[in-house]
This record gives C-alpha cells, sequence and structure tokens, in this order.
C-alpha cells in the first residue's frame, strides 16, 4: 500500500484536531491566568508578551495522544494502522511535557517566578528519563545503533549505545528548549525536522514510524495557527522539552541520528552560542561575544525584526533539512 496518502491524511487530521481546541484551551489558560512571565534580561520588545497564555505545548501532545493511542485501538479488530514501535516515542512526548509542564508552572508561581525550576533538577529528571529511554531502544525495540553516509550497514556501538543516545536525547530536549525564544521559531524548527526524520523513515520503510512523526507535523502546524506573531499562545517547556526529546527519539529510531546536528542547525546554533558566549565571559572576565545568547536574540538586538528573524532562520533550516534528507539516503 502506498503509504503517503495515509501519512498525509494523519498530518491533516492532527492538524485539525489541534486548530479546533485550540480557541478552548487559550480560553482556559487565560481563565486561570497561566500567563508568560518576562525575564528582566531579555530583549526590551518581548515585554508585549507578558500574560501570553504559555504551556501552550499541551495542544501539541494532547492531539499527537489521542491520534496515537486511537490507531493503536484499531488494530484491536484486525486493522493494522499504527504500531508498538511508537509506544515510546509517544511516552517520551508525554513524560517530557509533563517535566516542562512542571517547569512551566514553577515559573509561573511562587518563590521560583520567571526562572521556573531548578537547572539542576530538571536536568537530573531529563538525563534518567533519557537513560531508560536510551536502555528501551537498544534492549526492547532492537533499533539500529547507527548509520553513517557513504557507509553500507550498521555500525555497531555496542555498549556505547546507551550513554550516547541518552545523551542526544537530553541534548536535542535542551537544544529545542534554548530555540523557544521567537514566536514560532522553535515550532516551524521542530516540524522541518520531523517531516525530514519522517521521510527517511518513509524511505526505511518504518511506516508507522512516520506516521507517527507527520501526525506530530500537523500537531504542531496546528499550534504554529495560534503561535505565529504576535502570538495568542506560547509553547513554554512543555512542548520544548517534549518536542526536543522526541525529535532524537524518532533520530535515534531511523539509525540516522549522526544527522540530527545538520537536520536540526538552528537548534545546535543556539546551543553553541550559549556555550561560546559564556566562554568567552568567562575568558575575558566580562565581555560578550553576542549581544545576547541565544543567537537569535544577538540578530533581535542587532536590527532584525522578530518575524525576520524567524523566516530566515526557517529557510536556513529548510536547507539544511534537505541536505540531511540527501545523505540519508546516499
Amino acid at each position: 500500500m502506498n503509504q503517503a496518502p495515509l501519512v498525509m491524511g494523519l498530518a491533516g487530521f492532527s492538524f485539525l484536531l489541534t486548530v479546533i481546541w485550540g480557541p478552548p484551551l487559550i480560553r482556559v489558560l487565560r481563565h486561570f491566568k497561566i500567563g508568560k512571565a518576562i525575564r528582566v534580561e531579555g530583549p526590551e520588545r518581548h515585554f508585549s508578551k507578558l500574560g501570553t497564555p504559555t504551556m501552550g505545548g499541551i495542544l501539541i501532545v494532547l492531539p499527537v495522544v489521542f491520534v496515537t493511542v486511537l490507531l493503536n485501538a484499531v488494530s484491536i479488530v484486525g486493522i493494522t494502522v499504527f504500531g508498538r514501535s511508537v509506544i515510546l516515542p509517544m511516552l517520551v512526548l508525554l513524560s517530557y511535557a509533563m517535566l516542562g509542564a512542571v517547569d512551566d508552572w514553577e515559573g509561573l508561581t511562587g518563590r521560583r517566578r520567571t526562572t521556573g525550576m531548578r537547572a539542576r533538577t530538571k536536568f537530573l529528571f531529563q538525563v534518567i528519563l533519557a537513560i531508560g529511554t536510551a536502555i528501551g531502544l537498544k534492549y526492547v525495540l532492537d533499533v539500529p545503533d547507527m548509520f553513517l553516509p557513504g557507509i553500507i550497514g550498521e555500525i555497531n556501538l555496542g555498549i556505547f549505545y546507551v550513554p550516547i543516545a541518552a545523551f542526544m536525547i537530553v541534548y536535542s530536549s535542551n537544544a529545542v528548549n534554548l530555540t523557544d525564544g521567537l514566536d514560532g521559531l522553535a515550532g516551524l524548527i521542530a516540524a522541518t525536522a520531523f517531516a525530514a526524520y519522517g521521510g527517511i523513515a518513509l524511505l526505511q520503510g518504518q511506516w508507522f514510524l512516520a506516521r507517527f512523526s507527520f501526525t506530530l507535523v500537523g500537531a504542531i502546524f496546528g499550534f504554529l495557527w495560534f503561535n505565529v506573531h504576535p502570538a495568542q499562545l506560547i509553547m513554554g517547556d512543555t512542548g520544548s522539552l517534549s518536542l526536543g526529546a522526541t525529535l532524537a527519539v524518532v533520530a535515534l529510531m531511523t539509525g540516522q541520528w549522526a544527522l540530527l546536528p545538520l537536520i536540526a542547525i538552528i537548534p545546535l546554533s543556539a546551543v553553541l552560542s550559549v556555550v561560546l558566549q559564556v566562554g568567552y565571559f568567562k575568558i575575558t572576565k566580562g565581555r560578550r561575544l553576542f549581544k545576547m545568547a541565544p543567537i537569535h536574540h544577538h540578530f533581535e538586538l542587532s536590527g532584525w525584526s522578530e518575524t525576520q528573524v524567524v523566516q530566515r532562520f526557517w529557510l536556513i533550516s529548510l536547507l539544511f533539512a534537505m541536505i540531511g534528507t540527501a545523505l540519508a539516503v546516499v
């Protein structure tokens, strides 16, 4: 059976679900005053976002879980639409969303307003979840360890797979989180990366994984309906942590995770800009390499409008995603 119509149909279905229940969610978040708190050190123009409903990642996660569970339930009556292989990435999506929701909530209330959960605590939970996921990938799903462009066959990593896979999950989760600073940026970057890996999964014959990936793409597009500038809803850590971690899991399931830094070039740039900024600041005892990190804020302070930064970064992301997809079939 040609999988493309079903894949596109699932993307469209999840998009419609997300768009339909977006307005009620926004009204609920406004009613309970779950609005974004702005940190003082951010760009001044971001103060206009103060009070914008946050924790919008819920808008992405619930439709994806609903569609995934529904299509797995269909298999009970003898129609196989989804497979057990998508249960693990779905659980990762849910678990990191819950972690992000706790972080968002602590950032809205109490003593840790604007800062959220303690960085060490959040990182510890990320690592624990990542190690458990890596073990599941290796010893339950038995995914390929690693593929590299131009090299025929799987590269066996042995016992090193689990720590490497766990590192990739934690890295990707935090990288997408750092990218989430402008209206529409993280959503566009994540949707592009999931579409790229969904295409790779299709080429590998991993139909279930491809369907899950494009279900996510549809839900992210639905979220972007409300997140374009000026945003009515902000993703928050609920969305960014879960999308980043799930993206890494999807990449690991294809075996083409070495291409993730290329396919998701903007999150990589965000991480590198922060590392370079902090390192340069310490070495020079107070001087800054960028006007502000992550790097998208540097371009904002350099005179680019928020829309210009998002559109140009997305174009770069799209180009590198196409290059990464092409390399995956070499």
